[in-house]
């Protein structure tokens, strides 16, 4: 399940658009002149629509780092890569439990494998929804919320206007780059991002790259220090 989107603005657009809408911004993206906005999604293993949601559904409340070691305990589960509808179905669910999947995840993931296999969710009818129809779709199964539809829209179908007000990573990247004094709020990164319009997800990909750095090299804002 490859991802199709329509074809993107070009990136010396996007980043000019931001560099001029948020000096903050602009410091993170003059330090990266080669950066790839997926570069990032080196560090996860590939994934479909479906794994795109169980990477987020995983992450919920986990620091990067745990979700990793979660990640990498599913994937050892069936063969070194991440499931298939299908594939998740069959197997017992102690198994995703004992993989560190809470059982309220496991029955996520089981629902959305369901409606996957059996036709009420179509993955070629979801990629042309909007972003808004998208999330109404996966947020009506029970422990989807607007964060995993969010970050679906973003790792698998690649919408250039997203944001992930409740990811943790995100969060304390922007807490990092801001030189914030706390961890901010949903309500404040929605508040920050709003700026960022229409290229919220390019945005958001350069402070996930900041997340995904050691915390010595990363970026701080001016007047900061580390």
């Amino acid at each position: 399940m490859t991802a199709e989107s329509d074809p993107a603005p070009p990136l010396d657009e996007a980043r000019a658009h931001l560099r001029e809408a948020d000096p903050v911004l602009a410091r993170l993206i003059d330090q990266r002149p080669d950066f790839d906005p997926r570069a990032w999604m080196a560090e996860l293993p590939p994934m479909d629509l479906f794994g795109a949601v169980l990477f987020q559904i995983t992450g919920q409340q986990l620091s990067v780092a745990a979700t990793r070691r979660t990640l990498e305990r599913i994937e050892a589960l069936f063969g070194g890569h991440l499931p298939s509808p299908t594939e998740l179905l069959a197997v017992e669910p102690s198994s995703l439990r004992a993989a560190g999947l809470s059982w309220r995840k496991i029955g996520t993931l089981r629902e959305l494998a369901e409606r996957l296999t059996d036709g009420r969710l179509d993955v070629d009818v979801l990629r042309g929804l909007s972003d808004d129809e998208f999330m109404a779709q996966l947020t009506d199964i029970s422990g989807i919320g607007p964060w995993t539809a969010q970050g679906a829209l973003i790792l698998a179908l690649q919408r250039e206007d997203v944001v992930l007000p409740g990811d943790l990573a995100l969060r304390k990247a922007i807490e990092r780059v801001y030189g914030l004094d706390h961890l901010p709020s949903q309500n404040e990164v929605l508040a920050i991002a709003e700026q960022w319009r229409p290229y919220r997800s390019l945005a958001t990909s350069y402070l996930f790259s900041a997340a995904y750095e050691p915390t010595e090299t990363s970026p701080t804002a001016p007047g900061t220090t580390t």
